[in-house]
Order: structure tokens, then sequence, then C-alpha cells
């Protein structure tokens, strides 16, 4: 983290106290709200066993509610981007985590396929605006030197709720049942939304924020001259860099979404795993993901200040091998035999997965005007989830119909991989408006 030297804070003004380095405190919040939104996610996947037991369902009815939710989160992202950009992230953040606890918490009470579908449904469109609103508060907080490695330490959140998930919510599961994970979840997230509404402010307005650090954030932003212009956001659909985004993304979220849904049934059905253990065994790849997607962050950082590139290079670069090497990772998993080398193989094809997901998720601020951030990124994740909503869909199709998961993976890793495709051809440079270059 980069450090900056701070006034004492007596020496602010009117005795006002400070917090040194507050811009990497407010990321915790956003961090946060990350691990609580994937733990959300992650839930059907480790309440899937017992609510196929006592519901009735399928591999493929546990599927379709991935894919509904993927589905709705993805058209939820058109309209949740430009909430984020008009409203600002405070309000739009504090209304999706209220909004997502509530529909998490209905989860508990659903007893028929239709109600379980409608609850995904109100949880997509809520959790819709929390990456958005994450890279929009990144552009608020950080200069863009530091919004590869701010952005991975958020983007983080993604996998350590994942791996946080699986342990502690079967042990409520195997001690109180599969609904008491809906409900505790439910709970937690109230609280944290209460708790960022009350002390999250932007730069200009927090009370804690040290004039040296306001500076600090300030001078960066307006002495790195980024080419991109504002436009209106439907042309922003008139632009190459747009599509190229939404296409890699796309190549990114699908197998995500694999593992997402899948990965307990997988250990339990396809490795013999008792639910008990596939708790504990699920969070490995995830820790290792959450680590090596910050390593990242901390890479494209490093590469680009060594190398002289510009960050948006920089971060296409290491897109570009991340996607290769996560591709080629993903489609030998099925032909590892022991379990240990099956579960290292998916921690490393995570780990690079990851560092996609951050250097994805840190291009928007290279792309575009600092006041369509929100937008971008949105468009981009729609793209992402609108494509990646078939993979559990399809991927439960074809485990019920040939009892394995192995081609799945294959097809996953063969996507995974064309995200450097995408990032490479289509996503060279800032978006600038036709008027800009007259």
């Amino acid at each position: 983290m980069t450090a900056i030297r701070e006034s004492q804070p007596t020496q602010e003004s009117a005795g006002r106290k400070t917090i040194k380095n507050l811009r990497w405190w407010i990321l915790g919040w956003a961090l946060a709200a990350g691990i609580l939104n994937y733990m959300d996610r992650s839930a059907i996947s480790i309440a899937a066993p017992e609510m196929m037991t006592d519901l009735g369902l399928t591999r493929t009815d546990i599927g379709l509610l991935g894919t509904v939710f993927s589905w709705t989160y993805a058209f939820s992202q058109l309209p949740a981007g430009w909430l984020v950009d008009k409203l600002g992230a405070r309000r739009v953040y504090f209304v999706a985590i209220a909004g997502w606890s509530i529909a998490t918490a209905l989860m508990s009470v659903g007893t028929k396929m239709w109600h379980l579908i409608t609850f995904r449904v109100f949880l997509g469109m809520a959790e819709a605006p929390n990456s958005p609103a994450s890279a929009r508060l990144t552009a608020d907080w950080f200069p863009r030197s530091e919004r590869g490695q701010a952005t991975a330490i958020w983007d983080s959140g993604s996998k350590w709720g994942p791996a946080i998930a699986p342990p502690i919510l079967t042990a409520i599961m195997v001690t109180l049942g599969w609904h008491a994970i809906f409900i505790f979840l439910g709970i937690a997230g109230i609280v944290l939304a209460v708790a960022f509404y009350l002390f999250y402010r932007s730069p200009e307005a927090h009370r804690r924020v040290s004039e040296a650090e306001r500076a600090h954030i300030e001078a960066e932003r307006t002495s790195q001259k980024l080419e991109a212009t504002k436009i209106s956001w439907l042309r922003l659909f008139t632009h190459r860099q747009t599509w190229g985004m939404m296409a890699g993304f796309f190549c990114v979220i699908w197998i995500w979404n694999i593992f997402i849904v899948f990965l307990p049934l997988y250990l339990q059905e396809e490795r013999g795993v008792s639910i008990a253990n596939s708790g504990w065994l699920a969070a490995i790849p995830y820790l290792g993901a959450a680590v090596l997607g910050i390593t990242g962050g901390w890479v494209m950082t490093r590469y680009a200040k060594r190398a002289g590139q510009d960050p948006l290079k920089s971060k296409r670069h290491v897109m570009s091998v991340a996607a290769i090497v996560s591709g080629i990772l993903i489609c030998i998993i099925p032909s590892v035999d022991a379990l240990p080398l099956a579960i290292l193989v998916m921690t490393i094809a995570l780990g690079f997965v990851a560092t996609m997901q951050a250097a994805a998720w840190a291009m928007p601020g290279d792309i575009v005007d600092q006041s369509q951030v929100a937008s971008i990124g949105a468009i981009q994740n729609f793209g992402g989830y609108f494509g990646g909503a078939f993979a559990p869909l399809l991927t439960g199709i074809i485990a019920d119909a040939t009892g394995s998961y192995a081609p799945s993976f294959i097809i996953g890793g063969i996507i995974a991989a064309l995200a450097a495709v995408a990032y490479t051809v289509l996503v060279r440079k800032p978006i600038v408006s036709k008027k800009a270059l007259v």
C-alpha cells in the first residue's frame, strides 16, 4: 500500500481528528460488502444437498436457480451502474446491501421452486450495484496508479466470501438446518448496511480525511491526463472497447459461475467427499484465489511502474497471461486423480481467474471519464453475467445426463482462455468521443 506523509491531527483544520491513510480503511467497507455478497450467492451451493432432499430438487433445478440469479443480476447491472454514477456510492450501496440481505433471508421460508426463483430474482436485482459501487468508490478515493491494487483488494471479497462460506455455513446447516444459513446471512447484511451508511462519505465530504491525503488523491487525479472523454450512456455501446470488455468478462464469469454453484456438489458426487468435509475443502480454492488475486493486483501496479507502461496496457498483459494459464489448468482438473492434487490445481486456476477479475474491474478507470466508471463497469458486468448465466444450467443438465462434471470443466477452460483474445484485441485504448477528435 502506498504511504503518504500526513500532518499531525492537531494541525488539521478546526482540531479535526483524522485517520491516517483513510482511503485504505474506506476500501475495507467494499471488501466487507463483497465478502458478504458472495457468501449470499454461494449459500445455495452449501444448502443444495439438504434442499434437494427436503424440497425434491434436482441438480438441474439447482443450476436453474444459479442461472436465474445471473440473468437477473446481468440485466440489473445496466440501471445499477447509472444509478451509482447519479446518486453516489453511499446511498445506492446502503439500499443494495439491505435489499440483498432481505432477499437472502427470504430463502429460508421457500417451500416451492417458484418461491426460490422469486427470491433469487430479488437477490440478483439487489446485488447488482455491488461491484459498480466498489469501482466508483475506488475511482473516488484512489489515484490511477493505486487502483489496480485497490481493486484487487475489494474484488478479493468475491473469493473470501466463497472461502469463508463453506466451513461456517456447513457448520450452521449441520447444527440448525439449511434454513438457518439464510437467516444468519440476512441479519449480518442488515447490520453491515447500517454501519456503512453511517460511516461512509466521499473524500470531499469526509471529516476524517486529512488535507494531505485529500491533496494526494486530487493531485494525481489532475496530473495524470487521461485521454478518455465523457459521452452519453447509450453511445458507450457504439465503441468496440465496451463490447470487448463485455465479451472478455463473459469468459471470466462462465467458469466462475460453475465453481460458485457446483463446487461442493462436485466434491461430494465426483470426488466422494462427505458433506461436512466438503465445506472445508471447498474453501481452499477460494482462499488461494483471494491471496493470488491480491498478488495479481500488486503485480499489475509494479509491472506498470517498472516497465513505464500505460496502466491499461499493463492490465491487458496481466489479463492475457492469467487467462491462458487458468484455461489450461481448468481443462486438466478432470484428469487429476488424486484429490489433494486436484484441489491444488483448482486453487491455482481460481487464483488466475481472480487476477483476471481484478484486472477487468480496474480497467474502467482507464477506459472512460471519472464520472462514468460505474456505468462502464456495470455494462462489462452485464455482458459477463448475461452470457455466464448459461454456465450453471448447462453444467446441471450435463451432470444429470452424463453423471460427470468433466465436460463442463473442459468447456469452461477453453472459454476462460478466450478472454485473452477479447481484451487484447478490442480493449486497446480509452474511449474518446468523435467531438474530442475534431
